[in-house]
């Protein structure tokens, strides 16, 4: 099904999901959350000191990933179009995502958990390079935000529990919160997608699921960012197997069980229900001594 044809027949379901988002997302404002105060001066070591490694690059590349904005609003915006509910929902969504980025930052400087030249340099470099993850379909853009957001919502409410004070927990709390809304809305539209188009949703969920990253490339060191947040628990194989895939792709859409399909969909279903099972694996034995390979054979 052509991209026009999908958004003209999942309309209504992008009406109503935009209509229960207001009706059930809160206003708020980081001024609120975070306590305005001479920030410490502090450098880059001294700041390592106030909070484990790991988390600290959560924070980095979380902050980072929210500043790239402009780009992410510029994907789904070509995709979605500007008009009607497609349109609201878009600007909607990036209204809330900026403020994502205001209070996050705020906390950062007052906290001084992070050194302010260095993100500031890193922000203007991520900006600047716009590498952002681009689906090339309506569907493919459905399945990746939806993966996407969770695993976001996920990575920050990991980063506050982590976090040694308790301004800290609220803030990512909060955006945290923010993100489950928008795992919903795109959940859902997977979910409708799925009873107008499976076959193509599914190819589609397939290629997502397959090639899934976190948004970040650009960042500069964002592997060695990714280890240390895995490490530190906050994001790593286990949680993207047992927290995403199994519960969304096996359990919300129920992808194993879907039938009627072309053939071409019905092999996409089985690699995908594969793929999981194979994660699954790869994250038990990243749990033992000496699994440092677990996440890339996870992918063979």
């Amino acid at each position: 099904m052509d991209d026009s044809t999908l958004l003209a027949e999942l309309l209504p379901t992008a009406e109503r999901l935009v209509d229960r988002h207001l009706g059930m997302a809160k206003e708020w404002f980081p001024h609120d959350l975070v306590e305005w105060r001479p920030p410490p001066p502090r450098s880059r070591s001294e700041a390592d000191d106030l909070v484990p490694v790991g988390v600290g690059s959560a924070l980095f590349v979380n902050l980072l990933t929210e500043d790239n904005l402009p780009y992410y609003f510029a994907s789904i915006d070509n995709l979605f179009g500007r008009d009607g509910a497609w349109g609201y929902w878009t600007r909607r969504w990036t209204a809330e995502e900026g403020r994502h980025s205001i209070v996050i930052r705020d906390y950062l400087i007052m906290a001084g958990h992070i050194d302010p030249v260095e993100l500031e340099r890193a922000r203007m470099a991520q900006v600047t390079g716009g590498m952002t993850p681009q689906p090339t379909s309506i569907e493919d853009a459905f399945a990746y935000l939806a993966l996407q957001e969770l695993a976001t919502r996920i990575a920050h409410h990991n980063t506050g529990k982590a976090l040694p004070d308790e301004e800290g927990y609220t803030v990512m709390k909060r955006v945290a919160a923010d993100e489950n809304l928008h795992y919903l809305f795109y959940r859902d539209l997977v979910t409708a997608a799925l009873e107008v188009d499976p076959s193509g949703m599914i190819e589609a969920i397939k290629r997502q699921t397959l090639k899934f990253e976190m948004p970040g490339a650009g960042i500069a060191g964002f592997a060695q960012h990714a280890k240390a947040i895995a490490r530190a628990g906050i994001y790593d194989l286990a949680i993207h197997h047992d927290s995403i895939l199994k519960p969304v792709i096996l359990g919300h859409w129920d992808l194993d069980n879907r039938q009627g399909l072309t053939s071409t969909a019905a092999a996409a279903r089985d690699r995908v229900v594969q793929f999981v099972t194979r994660m699954g694996r790869a994250a038990r034995r990243a749990k033992e001594p000496k699994a440092e390979t677990a996440v890339a054979t996870a992918h063979r």
